[in-house]
């Protein structure tokens, strides 16, 4: 009875490896934004990136007003006036196609002209794509 259940034990464990094994592991994203009007329709845009890869990333929203905000920007020591900022698996420096993107500000062409960051939401997939294919 004793080597039943060890070989059942066995048998169980075996099976079970593979499954931990290839187990995708979720890319964590967190975005620090300002809830303001100009930058309302560039959310929306970055919204509509993240829900393509559904459980492949998970992401945390904090609002540069909120109280859970500040205490993210003094986790991540952020003390400027930032409309945006998003973090890839920690990085916001992200090398995409041989180049470094910041994802710093709004996207390029959107927002006041001294708020926008050098990059572009097909940046951000790009990224993404990489970085989720590598988990």
């Amino acid at each position: 009875m004793k080597k039943v259940i060890a070989l059942c034990f066995v048998v169980l464990v075996l099976l079970s490896t593979p499954f931990t094994l290839f187990a995708v592991k979720e890319v964590k994203v967190e975005v620090l934004y300002m809830n303001h009007g100009p930058l309302l329709p560039s959310l929306e845009q970055i919204k509509g990136v993240f829900s393509k890869y559904g459980n492949k990333i998970n992401v945390s929203w904090y609002d540069f007003e909120s109280k859970e905000g500040e205490q993210f920007m003094a986790k991540k020591g952020i003390n400027q006036h930032i409309p945006l900022i998003i973090w890839l698996d920690g990085k916001f420096t992200i090398p995409v196609n041989g180049k470094e993107i910041k994802f710093i500000g709004f996207p390029t062409g959107s927002g006041p002209a001294f708020f926008q960051g050098k990059w572009t939401m097909e940046d951000l997939r790009q990224a993404l794509n990489q970085i989720t294919s590598k988990k």
